[in-house]
């Protein structure tokens, strides 16, 4: 098995202070032992030993919200509020075959790992995400999304999803991989869905994820039946949301709905967004150990709102960071993530002064906690599996250097990662001989060939 001496200026451990001049041990997968460099060079002479100089070592991010499918979607539907852009968003991912959706996804998957993620939770009706994810190699949970608007329509949908599943299941790396279940968003479902789904994760052990509260069209919509979703199918003649408007109101937020409908009931529940909520479903949510995927800029991009991240962290949930889809954000970028996050919340919320530390925890131990993953991932710690990325601090913004965690979070990009690893396996590497922009990609894909396709694919889209 693969073993190394991982070395640069700075450590940050995420639990616990950064260590100068510091170094990480890796064998069989995980981390065995963090400290200073000298003492570990001296302890462990027989191991390889890779100096990253000036950089900073921490642990993968996680990113709580993709939906890797639609990376070749970027761009295609731009500055228009979230009504209008999902409508056109699921015209143009209807032409994408489940060939496109695989090479969108490895496309996704190898800028997630180039920018430091090393950890998903992504959903798909396809699996596709999810298979391109193993050849890539990240670490992740996949949620099989599953919806029906009508009641007789209920059970079939859950037969096929739970029959995908298993197939999945079977094809999964256990090491690596997870496989749980997605209902579709509030107002594309029959409410009965919501419990037979918390039914089949109860039975099969399966994480459940779900969107829930992420924009004023979808509040309006569920508590007094009248917003675009409810008639935009009807106006432009596509099979938009709903195919009918048959939503009567329902007099309450979201969070209640869904409650009302027993959505948080399994052990194991993620809510994406969570943007229009009140001090009581906020409580609901706590009292249920329902964890939050906060997706700032997306929210921001699309006109959906702020979640209360402050609040959040006020009440004790757990809460991670997601990058959520790239065709509404474009990139995969979690050092965007924790700073866009900061600097808002900064502005708007004088009771809180969130700082550099709180984002870049959010971005990897609070994702762990939130995916109930904290005690393989999210820290370098002796006895976690090995999922690390190295960044640069030697560029102008971070010199002179006085804290990596603010270097990194305030100063930080995607385009800092030198190297990251998986499950102790180095995965990336900035600057090698591999591909036609100097990296190196240790996975099964051609990245050339990915690129190719990718463009193909925008292609027909396009059109």
């Amino acid at each position: 098995m693969f073993t190394m001496l991982l070395c640069a200026e700075h450590i940050i451990p995420i639990a616990g202070e950064p260590i100068d001049d510091g170094a990480v041990l890796v064998r069989d997968g995980r981390i065995v032992e963090v400290g200073g460099a000298q003492r570990m060079k001296a302890h462990y002479p027989q191991e390889e030993v890779r100096d990253f100089g000036r950089s900073a070592i921490m642990p993968g991010f996680v990113d709580c919200h993709t939906h890797l499918e639609y990376t070749a979607l970027r761009g295609i539907v731009h500055d228009v509020p979230y009504a209008e852009w999902l409508v056109t968003e699921h015209a143009k991912a209807d032409m994408m075959s489940r060939d496109d959706r695989y090479d969108s996804a490895v496309i996704g998957g190898m800028e997630m790992i180039a920018g430091g993620v090393t950890t998903v939770a992504d959903f798909t009706s396809t699996g596709a995400s999810f298979e391109a994810a193993q050849d890539v190699g990240l670490r992740g949970k996949f949620y099989r999304s599953v919806g029906a608007t009508s009641k007789s329509q209920v059970d079939t949908a859950i037969e096929e999803a739970v029959a995908d599943i298993e197939r999945w299941r079977s094809e999964a790396d256990p090491d690596r991989m997870q496989i749980g279940i997605a209902p579709k968003a509030l107002h594309a479902c029959h409410p009965t869905i919501f419990s037979k789904v918390n039914e089949v994760a109860e039975k099969l052990d399966l994480p459940v994820a779900m969107h829930v509260a992420g924009s004023y069209e979808e509040y309006s919509y569920i508590m007094r039946g009248s917003t675009p979703l409810s008639v935009r199918g009807i106006e432009t003649g596509g099979d938009a949301l709903t195919d009918r408007p048959m939503w009567l109101p329902t007099g309450v937020t979201p969070v209640n709905y869904a409650l009302n409908w027993n959505a948080f009931n399994s052990h194991d529940v993620l809510a994406a967004h969570c943007v229009h909520v009140d001090d009581n479903d906020i409580a609901k949510l706590k009292e249920h150990d329902v964890a939050i995927s906060v997706n700032t800029r997306c929210n921001a991009q699309l006109g959906m709102g702020l979640a209360p991240l402050p609040t959040f962290l006020k009440s004790g949930i757990r809460v991670g960071l997601g990058t959520d889809s790239p065709a509404a954000t474009d990139s995969s970028d979690m050092f965007i993530e924790m700073r866009l996050g900061m600097l808002i919340h900064r502005s708007v919320d004088r009771d809180v002064f969130l700082t550099a530390k709180t984002m870049l925890e959010l971005a990897t131990i609070g994702g762990a906690r939130a995916l109930h993953m904290e005690d393989e991932i999210g820290t370098l710690e002796p006895g976690k599996r090995a999922d690390i990325t190295v960044v640069d601090l030697s560029g102008s913004r971070q010199t002179p250097l006085v804290d990596p965690v603010t270097a990194v979070v305030e100063g930080g990009a995607a385009a800092d990662v030198m190297f990251t690893m998986v499950g102790g396996k180095p995965v990336y590497e900035r600057g090698s001989k591999w591909d036609v922009r100097g990296n190196k990609w240790e996975m099964l894909i051609n990245p050339a060939e990915a690129r190719e396709r990718g463009m193909q694919i925008r292609g027909k889209l396009r059109d």
